[in-house]
């Protein structure tokens, strides 16, 4: 783990697992992994942050940026908010199981 980053910072990176029916395909296929994070997370403190938080390997990280979609409720318009989607990808034999409760 990188000595530079700190541990409450790494506990903050990660916000949720991004579990689609995209997320689970790449899961299977892959053995990749879908992270919502913060917006301005780095790809060194993604990875550091599943390997402290769940103990596994990372081999790669991919970050992409989702723009919020434009919504309506009646005559008001509003949109929502940008947001920041990692794919992590696990060496060989790594698995993460958010059904099993780690």
């Amino acid at each position: 783990m990188n000595k530079k980053i700190s541990e409450d910072r790494l506990l903050q990176v990660i916000l949720a697992p991004q579990v689609s029916e995209k997320s689970t395909f790449i899961a299977e296929k892959h053995e990749q992994v879908a992270f919502r994070v913060v917006v301005d997370a780095t790809k060194t403190e993604v990875k550091a942050a599943v390997e402290l938080l769940f103990k596994v390997q990372v081999e790669s990280v991919q970050m992409l940026n989702v723009k919020g979609k434009n919504k309506r409720f009646g005559r008001n318009l509003g949109r929502r908010k940008d947001w920041k989607k990692a794919y992590v990808g696990l060496k060989p034999g790594q698995e993460i199981n958010f059904a099993a409760g780690e």
